[in-house]
């Protein structure tokens, strides 16, 4: 089903493209989609917390993946539970 803001064509388009690619491709390319989400991820806890320094935006960015409940079990207080919404479970 295309997107309703693509038209007919260019969703045509984007299927053949995707038919030509290859497995190790469309793996390469999720591989990168995957590392451009954290990115963003990253820049937005920056912006969010300016005064953080590289370790605690990475353990934010996985709390935000994990969610809570798991990231204490693989990180422990490593971070404190600052009140955020999104890392509560």
């Amino acid at each position: 089903m295309a997107p309703l803001d693509t038209t007919p064509e260019a969703w045509e388009a984007f299927l053949a493209i995707q038919r030509r690619m290859t497995p190790e491709q469309k793996i390469q390319q999720a591989l990168e989609m995957s590392a451009l989400v954290r990115e963003l991820m990253e820049a937005g806890l920056r912006q969010q917390f300016p005064q953080a320094g590289d370790r605690e935006i990475f353990l934010r960015r996985v709390r935000l993946e994990l969610g809570p409940e798991l990231f204490r079990k693989a990180y422990g207080d490593a971070i404190p539970d600052d009140g955020d919404d999104r890392s509560r479970g």
